[in-house]
């Protein structure tokens, strides 16, 4: 499903900010804004090996908008990380195999790749706590409250919660290896 050159087929996040996209002025304001813990960008340059992060992304996505330029970010400060950017619309077979809590197609999905291009793990849509507010609480308010509550938390959190468990992911990998089928 997902091979060397599927992954290099996709976009960089500057090639993905290249060309028009919706909310243009949204991506670049937070892409402009975040910051890189020293303390996240040594964790991730203390593991061995060069890891892949494989996201899938539409440019409408309000989550998008607050998670990918934050994982472009810690991608670039460090040496051992790269990321490329899919559709999800356009590769529904690798979407369909991450479907949030079984059965819906929420994005961004962020899948972890080892050196050798297989599956360690994936992340998303969205930092657990932010989920589990929507999912127990969210879901229940008009959808302008809803949204307006995880703006709130996206610019509260400064995308640290997104850098940690991004970094514990790759760090978990690291000692248990690929992702095997049961």
């Amino acid at each position: 499903m997902i091979t060397k050159s599927r992954y290099y087929g996709g976009e960089t996040f500057a090639e993905f900010m290249a060309h028009p996209i919706q909310s243009q002025e949204m991506w670049t304001a937070i892409a402009n804004r975040v910051l890189i813990p020293l303390e996240i960008s040594a964790r991730v340059e203390a593991l061995h090996g060069q890891w892949h992060l494989l996201v899938l992304n539409e440019d409408w996505c309000g989550d998008s908008i607050n998670i990918v330029p934050i994982i472009a970010k810690l991608t670039e400060s460090v040496s051992n990380m790269d990321m490329r950017i899919l559709s999800r619309d356009q590769n529904l077979d690798i979407m369909d195999a991450h479907l949030t809590g079984g059965k819906s197609r929420s994005i961004p999905i962020v899948i972890l790749l080892n050196p050798e291009f297989e599956e360690c793990g994936w992340w998303g849509p969205r930092p657990r706590e932010l989920q589990k507010w929507v999912v127990d609480k969210g879901m229940s308010l008009p959808k302008d409250e809803r949204y307006k509550e995880i703006r709130t938390f996206y610019a509260r959190d400064r995308g640290l919660t997104t850098m940690r468990e991004i970094v514990q992911m790759l760090e978990e990998c690291c000692v248990r290896g690929p992702a095997r089928p049961i």
